[in-house]
């Protein structure tokens, strides 16, 4: 009798013991399902959040740099003279060379020009000379000047020079290019005034030491002129430009 009772003792304990493992996961499953809907409004706010300000523009401030081929555009000037660096054209390279050709420009921003009229236009035409920009003559562009050459010498000699067109003028190609040009320099030197010291004081060498040839000097000088010979020399050599200066230079 007593081995039974124990036994039944022992089973209802177990029975128990159950019930209350089973009662404790069950308590934390709900727990746990409540954390869950507690926390999800939250995560969805924060998602809400995060999209509204990926999705949000960027407000930048404007720039207020100023394009730097504004200060070489002239303000309310008439469109057809603008400087190139001031206009977007259409360039046609099938045009007939030496012939009138017609281009579609349009202003670059920030730039205001008028036509003859004085009327405010962004389009318009302009009307040039189908050619390149090496091309063109001499007075259309500038070029750099060399003093490392003689320009009198024979054969002339020649140096390498950059020109760059100048504002107004329109061509085709690039506006800054290298040409070989004539030695084409001066010293500040006045044939004039050469001429002038030859004549009147040729008999001392002030003509050849006005032209910086100091040796010639010293010898007309010490011969009194070649006994005047070398003087009337120098006055047709200096006279028809076949004496210059010593530094190779033109003159003025």
């Amino acid at each position: 009798m007593a081995a039974r009772w124990w036994r039944r003792a022992l089973r209802g304990l177990c029975g128990a013991a159950l019930f209350l493992s089973q009662l404790s996961v069950l308590s934390g499953r709900a727990g746990s399902l409540m954390t869950t809907k507690l926390s999800q409004p939250q995560s969805t706010l924060a998602k809400s959040l995060t999209s509204t300000s990926t999705n949000s523009p960027d407000f930048k401030a404007e720039s207020t740099e100023i394009p730097p081929y504004l200060t070489n555009c002239p303000s309310n000037g008439l469109c057809s003279r603008l400087p190139p660096d001031c206009m977007t054209c259409n360039t046609n390279y099938s045009c007939i060379y030496g012939k009138t050709a017609t281009f579609d420009c349009k202003v670059k921003p920030h730039v205001h020009c008028v036509d003859e009229n004085n009327h405010e236009q962004e389009n318009f035409t302009i009307n040039m000379t189908c050619q390149f920009c090496w091309q063109l003559a001499t007075s259309d562009y500038v070029c750099t000047n060399s003093t490392n050459c003689m320009t009198v010498s024979c054969p002339r000699q020649r140096y390498n020079a950059t020109c760059t067109v100048r504002d107004h003028i329109h061509c085709l190609g690039n506006r800054v290019f290298p040409k070989m040009l004539y030695c084409n320099w001066t010293g500040g030197y006045k044939w004039s005034t050469a001429l002038a010291l030859s004549i009147t004081l040729g008999g001392f060498g002030a003509d050849r030491f006005y032209l910086g040839q100091w040796r010639e000097g010293l010898g007309k000088l010490f011969s009194f002129g070649g006994l005047g010979i070398w003087t009337l020399i120098d006055v047709l050599l200096i006279g028809v430009g076949y004496v210059g200066p010593a530094d190779g230079s033109l003159y003025i």
